[in-house]
């Protein structure tokens, strides 16, 4: 059985250039909560309290340092309006987005792993 390779990743080997964009990658979308902030600003949220009340658990100061994180990465949009009291809201930029289209199987599959959706088990497993 072949698997589908990464385009430009073909003829790649694990000690070039790319994986420690790729490893980057990965440690920034594991960190703890970063996905659930994503999934939020993709669902909607807009507004701090927004998140917060979006992601059960998430503390302020997590939910702030996570928001800077992103916004550092480019991953989300910080806009602040000149209004009294200043406004702040928070949108998904295109990168973010194109990062939340890539994590949706990964999504479905975490779902079907966990019993979550119409999983496959190995033959022999127990239901």
């Amino acid at each position: 059985m072949t698997h589908p390779v990464v385009p430009g990743l073909e003829r790649s080997s694990i000690h070039d250039d790319t994986c420690p964009s790729f490893h980057e990658a990965l440690e920034l979308v594991g960190r703890r909560w970063t996905g659930s902030v994503l999934f939020a600003a993709a669902r909607g949220a807009r507004r701090f309290g927004e998140f917060r009340a979006a992601i059960d658990g998430i503390s302020d100061r997590l939910l702030s340092q996570r928001l800077k994180e992103l916004e550092s990465q480019g991953l989300i949009r910080r806009t602040v309006i000149p209004t009294t009291p200043v406004r702040v809201q928070y949108s998904l930029a295109p990168s973010g987005q194109a990062l939340i289209d890539a994590l949706q199987p990964l999504a479905k599959w975490s779902m079907q792993r966990s019993g979550g959706g119409a999983a496959v088990r190995p033959a022999g497993a127990r239901r």
